[in-house]
């Protein structure tokens, strides 16, 4: 893994922007992040693969000690702990909150990452993680996996957890929408001039934003998650 970019550039705030590519993702999985974070972060908090932090500003009271750690520095230079999440450099039961999102695809043993997790978690403490399910490959070549939701909770309970919820962030609409926004957006690179006018029409004429508002509303109004972009996991550790 030490062959990875350093200083990459991540994402950096969790704002929305309606005209954003991402829209559709983003609008589900921060809603869900900023729930769960609310509900359940306190204490001491890790958060595991920070990148350039987007979430800091939600780690309110009761959180009294946000650190972040990631396998490289970030862009924005954010990353107070440089290590694996495979070898995590503190000690046993030191963190109350453990919050990692959109990361453990990217650990090729992701196993071994949640003994870990489990390791620095006080008993009761709280696992919190967002899991990809849908999604084209990024970051490659480290793009190792996608998780259902069984899998989830198999590999969960497995190292020493107790699942307090499982929740998929959007359902199927809101899935075929984003998928086929990513393959649009591709098109600058490897599409046919048919598909890149389509591509610029999307943006110079805002049709983006009728696209982006009526998936989520379609999303909303005819909910079905056999079909997700993520799962989130909120996990108690209840032995280790």
């Amino acid at each position: 893994m030490s062959g990875r970019q350093k200083n990459l550039n991540r994402l950096a705030n969790a704002d929305l922007h309606v005209l954003n590519q991402h829209y559709i993702i983003n609008y589900f999985l921060f809603k869900d992040i900023k729930w769960a974070l609310q509900k359940f972060a306190t204490g001491k908090t890790l958060d595991l693969g920070c990148g350039n932090k987007p979430y800091r500003e939600l780690f309110k009271f009761p959180v009294t000690e946000y650190i972040g750690c990631d396998i490289i520095q970030s862009s924005g230079n954010l990353v107070d702990v440089i290590c694996p999440a495979t070898e995590l450099k503190f000690e046993d039961g030191v963190f109350d909150t453990v919050f990692s999102t959109q990361v453990i695809e990217h650990v090729d043993d992701h196993r071994k990452m949640l003994a870990e997790t489990n390791r620095v978690l006080k008993l009761n403490g709280k696992a919190i993680f967002t899991i990809p399910f849908s999604w084209e490959l990024h970051e490659e070549p480290y793009d190792f996996f996608r998780f259902s939701k069984y899998g989830i909770e198999y590999l969960f309970k497995k190292y020493g957890f107790e699942i307090v919820q499982i929740q998929s962030n959007g359902g199927k609409w809101a899935a075929i929408f984003q998928l086929f926004l990513n393959t649009l957006f591709s098109a600058r690179k490897y599409g046919t001039l048919r598909s890149k006018f389509i591509k610029h029409f999307f943006i110079t004429f805002r049709f983006i934003y009728f696209y982006n508002k009526f998936a989520v509303w379609l999303d909303k109004k005819y909910f079905d998650d056999i079909l997700t972009l993520n799962y989130l996991v909120v996990a108690k550790k209840i032995n280790g």
